[in-house]
């Protein structure tokens, strides 16, 4: 089983106690504004949503994480690696991707987990690059990804919602542990 543990955090595959936190972070409006068309998720997307990323996980050998505080063992939210498929033009491409429960905002968590699994897809996945799509107006993620070392290199445009997009890509010649 793939674990990855940061100095406060735990970085885990996904579980069926997961299911009811996730899906309280999903339902939040401010959590969900940056994310496809901005409407919160229910139950059952929520667990569709856990599903797919466990797909991955077996077809790709990365997904997204469970992360949670350490200690407390509380669900902090959903950080990790994602083929961008609805993106064709950036394909091939590793996207890492971060979403975090409102109360876990502004407290570094979303830097330290991204950080964690950027190192485990160049370093132990061994791939060479890996991207970050932001939606255009999203200053928290855009400063995620500044603090991870990846610059800004293209915009899209996303297929289904129309928002504007911007690619943050770093490769694991610029990466520095």
């Amino acid at each position: 089983m793939t674990e990855i543990r940061t100095p406060r955090l735990l970085l885990r595959r996904w579980d069926e106690d997961d299911l009811a936190p996730l899906s309280e972070i999903n339902a939040d409006p401010a959590v969900m504004r940056w994310i496809g068309d901005g409407s919160p998720l229910d139950l059952e997307q929520t667990a569709d949503e856990i599903e797919r990323w466990e797909d991955e996980w077996d077809e790709e050998g990365f997904g997204l994480f469970a992360v949670e505080l350490l200690g407390s063992g509380e669900l902090v939210g959903a950080v990790g690696l994602s083929v961008p498929e609805h993106l064709p033009e950036l394909l091939p491409a590793v996207d890492l991707r971060w979403r975090l429960g409102r109360q876990y905002w502004g407290q570094g968590y979303a830097s330290e987990a991204a950080q964690a699994a950027l190192e485990f897809a160049l370093q132990d996945r061994g791939l060479d690059r890996v991207i970050a799509v932001v939606r255009a107006g999203d200053r928290a993620s855009d400063r995620v990804a500044e603090k991870l070392g990846m610059a800004p290199e293209a915009e899209a445009t996303d297929p289904e919602h129309g928002h504007l997009l911007r690619v943050y890509g770093i490769d694991l010649t610029e990466y520095e542990a």
